[in-house]
């Protein structure tokens, strides 16, 4: 199993994930313009060359929006979420991102855990932020990056 920076041939394998994960994916565009954005640092966790689970943020001055993280069907709750994480933050603090940022559905119990594991702490919500269906965002933050 290898990490490492997403390249343009993912994107097919990315949007795959995409929409098994999320009830609003991303477009193959969108994704493509993630792939080439100097803002965005995006990362693949790939086993014998199949894609499987990926993770991004903006870089935005020293801080970072994280915008994705993704594991595929079938190799979830094994913790490669967390591995990914560790990864996309590791990166991060190379990048001179000193905090970071992003949103969870209040439903999505799994991720809660495993972003408070890492030091995220609950900031405020972002009320009917996400659709299908409708639900508030929790906001977190991570301030120092170690």
């Amino acid at each position: 199993m290898e990490i490492r920076k997403i390249l343009e041939k993912d994107v097919e394998q990315i949007y795959t994930i995409e929409l098994e994960a999320f009830s609003s994916p991303w477009t193959r565009e969108s994704i493509l313009m993630e792939v080439i954005s100097p803002r965005s640092h995006y990362l693949v966790m790939e086993n014998e060359d199949e894609i499987i689970g990926y993770a991004g943020l903006w870089k935005i001055f020293d801080e970072g929006h994280i915008t994705n993280i993704a594991v595929k069907k079938g190799f979830r709750n094994r913790g490669l979420g967390l591995l990914l994480m560790e990864q996309l933050m590791d990166h991060a603090k190379e990048n001179q991102i000193k905090k970071l940022t992003l949103e969870v559905r209040c439903s999505n119990f799994q991720a809660l855990k495993l972003y408070k594991k890492l030091g995220f702490a609950e900031a405020g919500r972002r009320k009917g932020f996400y659709d299908l269906p409708k639900e508030d965002a929790i906001i977190m933050w991570k301030e120092q990056l170690k």
